[in-house]
């Protein structure tokens, strides 16, 4: 267990805030405008520091179980997605007025995982959200209830969370519950049970006092936040597990105060992508590059643009992962592409201003973006 003295949250400048639904929807009253109002208010004075946030917010189902005046939660799939639907309304709405007040947009943005686990879907998703944040707006994720088909599970978001950590390579998952954070063992039941504050994130023993046998604070969710944070980390970010019933407690967090359990990732952001770049993508096809091209990719660190590429081998879509190889054939790289083999044939060779002139739009100047590469520097 590694110890710090200064929350990771005071260095992250892009961060990604899970409240869950106990938090927002008044112990599924309803929406608690309230809480929402509070979160916002926290979130702008994080804007006013010059950090970037995105916000998954739970509570739509209970938003809409309120509006549609059902006595209690259903259990078949239509209603849950119904009311997922209605709901969904109520809480983009809630945030929009909260987060107005502070002279901040915001954005809805519904994932399913499958957006996220398509390569496609996964760049556009990325780019979308990219440019929300360059533009100040705060974008509110929430899963697309309303279309998934597998079964609707409490602790889901913790997964998105990360996910969408992962997507745009945050700094730091900010997990708010209902709980302090992540003990040895349930503190209801153990009175020897240790609070962990700091902790690795994929540290396996985390995991078996989450969810272990007989440990009720996995059934409480626990468990999908020691996954979160492990999932988390496989592209650098770290994770807070805290109370959403602290006070203030993101503005905490950013000036540096250490509240809830810390979860560090062991692997810095680079590392990470370099290990998902080369070992887990299978290349579809191939681009062949220039001298300079190679040069600019390896010594440079540049991104890859179409001015640079002398073939394309194979057929791609876009977001697949292709191989970067020179006139000899010696892969020097790979990464995930913005264009298609057809119109990556027809912009190859020309510079990124003419590429809207040939394509008649421009969805992205490089070709590979550096952040998306893995560079083999052994050849």
């Amino acid at each position: 267990m590694s110890h710090a003295t200064t929350s990771v949250v005071a260095d992250s400048q892009r961060l990604v805030v899970k409240v869950g639904s106990s938090l927002v929807t008044n112990q599924g009253k309803g929406i608690d405008r309230t809480a929402v109002k509070e979160w916002s208010a926290q979130i702008a004075q994080l804007h006013q520091q010059g950090k970037q946030v995105v916000l998954v917010s739970s509570g739509a189902i209970a938003e809409g179980i309120v509006r549609l005046g059902w006595p209690r939660r259903p259990k078949a799939m239509h209603e849950l997605q119904a009311a997922a639907a209605v709901g969904q309304m109520g809480l983009i709405q809630a945030y929009e007025v909260a987060f107005a007040e502070h002279g901040i947009r915001t954005a809805q943005v519904l994932l399913t995982h499958e957006d996220l686990a398509d390569r496609t879907r996964y760049l556009n998703a990325r780019s979308t959200l990219y440019t929300l944040l360059n533009l100040g707006v705060v974008p509110i994720v929430n899963e697309n209830d309303t279309v998934i088909t597998d079964e609707i599970r409490l602790g889901d978001n913790d997964t998105l969370g990360a996910l969408v950590t992962n997507l745009i390579e945050g700094d730091s998952l900010i997990i708010l519950t209902d709980q302090s954070g992540l003990y040895s063992a349930d503190p209801r039941s153990n009175p020897d049970a240790q609070f962990i504050s700091h902790a690795q994130a994929g540290d396996p023993a985390l995991e078996e006092m989450a969810g272990g046998a007989g440990s009720s604070i996995g059934t409480g969710g626990m468990i999908t936040k020691v996954l979160a944070a492990k999932r988390a980390a496989n592209s650098g970010g770290d994770t807070v597990i805290a109370s959403g019933h602290e006070p203030n407690v993101l503005v905490r967090l950013a000036k540096g105060e250490c509240i809830g359990t810390e979860l560090r990732a062991e692997l810095p952001v680079q590392s990470a992508r370099q290990r998902w770049l080369s070992s887990h993508l299978r290349v579809r096809g191939k681009v062949r590059l220039d001298a300079g091209a190679v040069k600019a990719l390896k010594e440079d660190h540049k991104s890859l643009l179409a001015i640079g590429v002398t073939d394309v081998i194979g057929d791609f879509n876009r977001g697949d992962v292709v191989a970067c190889i020179d006139e000899a054939g010696v892969e020097h790289s790979r990464g995930l592409i913005n264009y298609s083999s057809a119109d990556t044939r027809r912009i190859m060779g020309s510079p990124s201003h003419a590429i809207a002139d040939l394509l008649g739009s421009m969805s992205d100047a490089e070709l590979i973006h550096r952040d998306n590469m893995v560079v083999n520097y052994s050849k």
